[in-house]
């Protein structure tokens, strides 16, 4: 089927192009011109002036609808990615929080079928934890942090066979960059995550393997005071490596619109991605909540408001959030689609409007929200 988008403000690599067309066929973007004339067989979508832009790629998001990834059954996986792809994630890395390894191995099950299907917008697993500083780990991984294991993480990565395609743990972990180094052997993007490294110990860490950092700022330290001096955090030391990248949970609740733009300012759209670190009840209309939980705010929180506990976002509110502290919109799309899809290896694919590329395309209204979802080709809203 030829399908064909007009009349729209195109989002290309190189810039905005106005009043041109997108051609797509076969799941692939077929052509992008500049001229919005009618093509013969096309089925036509009238953009009215509207914005055409790539679809979202989410690298790290616990779940949504109701699902947890964790579930690591196909039904699990299915309600969330669903989810997610209704507000512009066309492509999804499932995240495992500090699960088991029995765990692990069944998603890694799931997702190996899952990936084979046509039309799937599951690209691959990426896990979090369990080597993690159990003083960093928080309420949601409490009692469930362990030792790092080689032969474990070998054998796991082994039966993956490439179906992993990102792990993050804190680096100050004994093994801790030995397991980075492996990583990186294997193709993996490596992320600190729950830490609480100083200068020294990023710097290591990066020439380790270590090229991204999980939720910037949330679960790592800043600048801080011990006795009578002051020290870098985590959060100082990253910015000083000028080849690390970063990720943001732009939800408007875990940051503050000041740090938002700062991250954008000093890391820059090529290394800075948006994510949602979304929990099961994202996306999800009646979701039943722990107990140890509350939602408030359009966030979760622990039940004694002592910290958030987790995201309800979705790909599509990131992008408003960013636009309203003040990042221009196309930046903030392409940081929540070009740059995560180059850092994890998949932008031969996904990303961006190109000839060749999955027909991955959504459509932002002049309000910033979103009103057509193209996922391999087939329109899901």
């Amino acid at each position: 089927m030829l399908t064909q988008i007009i009349n729209g403000h195109i989002l290309t690599p190189q810039g905005w192009m106005k009043d041109g067309s997108v051609l797509i066929s076969d799941g692939k973007i077929l052509e992008i011109t500049n001229s919005d004339l009618a093509v013969i067989g096309a089925t036509v979508v009238d953009a009215r002036g509207m914005y055409i832009v790539p679809g979202l790629v989410a690298m790290h998001v616990h779940g949504g609808g109701g699902s947890d990834f964790t579930e690591a059954t196909p039904e699990a996986f299915r309600t969330a990615a669903k989810a997610h792809l209704a507000h512009g994630a066309t492509t999804i890395f499932p995240t495992l929080s500090s699960s088991s390894f029995e765990t692990l191995g069944q998603a890694v099950g799931v997702c190996q079928e899952l990936m084979k299907e046509p039309d799937t917008t599951i690209m691959g697993l990426h896990i979090e934890g369990p080597y993690l500083n159990p003083k960093m780990a928080g309420e949601l991984f409490a009692n469930q942090t362990k030792a790092i294991d080689a032969a474990e993480y070998q054998a796991l990565i082994e039966e993956a066979n490439g179906c992993i395609k990102r792990w993050d743990i804190s680096p100050e972990v004994e093994g801790g960059h030995d397991f980075a180094r492996y990583m990186r052997s294997k193709g993996l993007m490596v992320a600190l995550t729950h830490t609480e490294a100083e200068y020294d110990e990023i710097k290591a860490a990066y020439e380790a393997g270590f090229t991204h950092a999980a939720h910037f700022y949330n679960a790592m330290p800043g600048f801080h005071k011990r006795r009578e001096y002051k020290y870098e955090g985590t959060v100082e030391s990253v910015y000083l490596m000028d080849g690390m990248s970063v990720e943001v949970i732009a939800d408007g609740r875990h940051l503050p619109s000041t740090i938002l733009r700062l991250v954008y300012k000093l890391k820059g759209v090529e290394r800075t991605c948006l994510v949602s670190d979304a929990l099961a009840y994202a996306a999800c209309e009646h979701p039943k909540v722990d107990p140890r939980f509350v939602i408030e705010d359009g966030v979760c929180k622990l039940a004694d408001h002592s910290s958030l506990a987790g995201s309800l976002a979705t790909m599509d509110k990131l992008v408003q959030t960013m636009v309203k502290a003040g990042v221009p919109f196309a930046d903030a799309i392409r940081m929540a689609s070009e740059t995560p899809a180059k850092l994890i290896g998949v932008d031969d694919r996904k990303g961006t409007l190109q000839k060749g590329k999955d027909a991955d395309i959504l459509i932002f209204d002049r309000n910033l929200n979103l009103r057509a979802v193209w996922s391999m080709g087939v329109q899901v809203i």
